[in-house]
């Protein structure tokens, strides 16, 4: 039975304000209480909003209005608290935010009944370490990039698999994806598309000047470790695409999975191969 529940949108989208209006109506009807994110608060003319950190500890269900990218925003907020979080995509249909605003009615029905499936989502941490210390710690919904700036050169990333050695890849870059990133920039570098529930993980080359290195799968649970190896470059890495760190000579970059989860709420009227032949256009002439 849902007691609190928050509500994140995406910044100054202009159906936000309507939208969040409707679902706090609804939910209060019921005896909810709706505890907003300071910027949407403040966005509708709300006094009262709570910080993205703050509304995990407090709820017992998120609502994300907006896109992918604001869903993982939130979802590494949300950390080890496995709060389930329902997408509303504001656009098109999203790999993440499953739910249309057609379905957003029938969906709070749902929610306020109990009547609704999660969808388990695995996470990763990815560690910096230089001169022995950790400089940087993330959790990761999607996926983690090395890359190298725009006038860089190849970089050297040698990489090892639970301290096996598996090859010194020279490329522009190079991914590790969750199956739920696979659809993000590890397609979009030639990496093969993993169902949600497979436990593994991704290494996929970004331009690699050998054309036989090729994307590999790894058991879920194996640790990767990459050392980046360059000279007088500027070399990133991200998480999610959305925050990062400046990487200098001999930084080794560790990805493990993470005890923590995404934890999804599943659109009730299609499922996940729907989802990609919509947004894949699979089949269309």
């Amino acid at each position: 039975m849902l007691k609190k529940v928050g509500i994140y949108g995406k910044k100054n989208h202009p159906d936000v304000e309507i939208i969040s209006a409707g679902i706090c109506k609804r939910l209060q009807a019921e005896g909810i209480a709706v505890l907003l994110e300071d910027s949407l608060a403040e966005q509708i003319g709300k006094v009262n909003g709570y910080s993205s950190e703050e509304i995990p500890e407090l709820v017992d269900l998120i609502i994300v209005l907006g896109g992918d990218g604001t869903l993982i925003s939130v979802a590494r907020s949300v950390g080890q608290r496995n709060v389930p979080i329902v997408g509303v995509n504001l656009g098109q249909l999203g790999f993440l935010t499953e739910i249309t605003r057609d379905e957003l009615p029938e969906m709070l029905e749902r929610l306020i009944t109990g009547d609704y499936n999660v969808s388990d989502r695995m996470m990763i941490d990815a560690f910096i370490h230089r001169a022995g210390k950790v400089i940087g710690q993330y959790t990761v919904v999607n996926d983690i990039v090395i890359n190298k700036g725009a006038l860089a050169r190849i970089i050297d990333m040698e990489t090892h698999v639970d301290g096996r050695y598996l090859s010194c890849y020279k490329a522009d870059g190079l991914i590790v994806s969750t199956p739920t990133g696979s659809t993000g920039y590890n397609l979009a570098a030639g990496g093969p598309i993993i169902y949600p529930d497979i436990n593994s993980l991704l290494i996929t080359p970004i331009c690699p000047h050998m054309l036989t290195n090729r994307p590999i799968m790894v058991w879920s649970r194996s640790v990767i470790e990459i050392e980046v190896k360059f000279e007088d470059d500027v070399v990133f890495f991200t998480a999610d695409g959305q925050v990062g760190h400046k990487l200098f000579p001999g930084d080794r970059v560790e990805v493990r999975r993470s005890e923590s989860r995404t934890r999804l709420v599943s659109s009730p009227n299609k499922d996940y191969f729907e989802i990609l032949r919509t947004k894949l256009s699979w089949g269309e002439r």
